[in-house]
């Protein structure tokens, strides 16, 4: 995972009321002490007005990594439509499912659930949380 946006200083800012990461995430911080994940909160992620160029990436990813499984709309493919899925699950939840998908597969039990309604595991497709922050805005859009 990369560093999110919203850091420290001006020069990495977005531009005002974008939404942002509030802390910053390196992969050898994403692992607790215990070897677990460390799991975003609602305080890791603000919501702002929608960013359409963060929409713009957004969208390219879901075009490359996520379409095969996952449709715009409710119907589910293998996996659940996004249509919604902003009012369904918090931006935390679904943040976690994009850059920490193997600990809430482990740990989550309503990505349990979706797993045995899926039959299928949704693989880690790598994303930066930078990356993982565009899909969300995206999302938002639908």
């Amino acid at each position: 995972m990369m560093t999110a946006c919203g850091g420290g200083d001006a020069a990495n800012a977005g531009p005002p009321g974008a939404p942002t990461l509030e802390k910053e995430t390196s992969s050898s911080e994403a692992a607790s002490s215990s070897g677990k994940a460390k799991l975003l909160t609602d305080a890791d992620v603000t919501l702002g007005d929608i960013d359409n160029g963060m929409v713009e990436k957004g969208k390219t990813t879901y075009d490359v990594k996520c379409q095969a499984c996952h449709s715009m709309g409710e119907n589910r493919v293998v996996g659940p439509g996004w249509k919604g899925i902003t009012t369904r699950r918090k931006p935390e939840w679904i943040m976690n499912m994009i850059v920490n998908t193997d600990a809430m597969l482990a740990e989550d039990p309503e990505a349990q659930r979706q797993l045995e309604q899926c039959l299928v595991r949704m693989p880690n497709q790598n994303l930066s949380m930078d990356e993982a922050r565009q899909v969300l805005e995206f999302m938002r859009t639908l």
